[in-house]
């Protein structure tokens, strides 16, 4: 009898142990179940978003409500850019190494709107390399509302005093050029088109990864193997 206590007490042991296996992967599976009804969710709205025509880009009143369920809404907005004040942030695109230029336009409503104008490789990030494109007066133009990047990117943070910009945020870029508190939107604008000589539109990024049906049978399968696994505990009489 005195022998069976430890055998029964390391049965009890492992069963428990499996027990929290099973759990936390059936967890796991159940939340990437959830997540890809999420992102299958997400891909209709932005697809949505991109057959729709343009609107109106928001304005103050509108910021408040600003949230992931308007990224990527089609927008058309004018006003003027201040070529002086733009800023380049580190970008990888299918053409290579190199940044965005986002420019602040003034738009005819009276407040500020960062846009993307596109993407320069390095040997164009002065601006002196481009100044045919960049245009004056009052222009228009359409693209898509993007969600600022306040998190930095490529693993780092972005540092203004010393010009590294690794994402789109807004509210630092505002700050950084001196624009209004208050004056800018806290969205910005991928630019559809390109204009001649300036940087090069278009290049936003729409695909989203959906790899969540693969995640969830994953975990589900280990689930499985786990509860096979305490069946042959229970039934281990040696």
């Amino acid at each position: 009898m005195e022998i069976e206590r430890p055998r029964i007490a390391r049965k009890r042991v492992a069963l428990l142990g499996l027990g929290v296996l099973l759990a936390v992967f059936l967890a796991l599976g159940q939340w990437q179940v959830e997540r890809r009804a999420w992102k299958h969710a997400l891909i209709a709205r932005v697809e949505a978003h991109l057959a729709a025509d343009p609107v109106a880009a928001p304005g103050p009143a509108a910021w408040p409500r600003i949230g992931e369920a308007d990224a990527y809404r089609r927008l058309r907005v004018s006003g003027r850019f201040r070529h002086d004040l733009e800023t380049c942030t580190q970008a990888v695109t299918v053409r290579g190494p190199g940044c965005w230029v986002m420019t602040p336009l003034h738009t005819q409503q009276g407040w500020w709107l960062l846009v993307n104008r596109g993407f320069v490789d390095p040997s164009q990030r002065d601006p002196s390399t481009r100044t045919q494109g960049q245009v004056e007066g009052t222009i228009e133009l359409t693209g898509l509302l993007r969600l600022s990047e306040p998190k930095g990117g490529f693993l780092r943070d972005n540092d203004p005093r010393v010009g590294r910009w690794t994402s789109r945020d807004v509210a630092v870029i505002a700050a950084a050029r001196g624009l209004p508190p208050g004056d800018v939107a806290p969205y910005f604008v991928d630019a559809a088109e390109s204009v001649a000589g300036g940087p090069v539109a278009g290049l936003t990024v729409l695909r989203v990864r959906d790899s969540h049906l693969a995640y969830a049978l994953t975990w589900f399968g280990l689930a499985a193997l786990t509860a096979f696994g305490a069946v042959l505990v229970l039934r281990r009489t040696g």
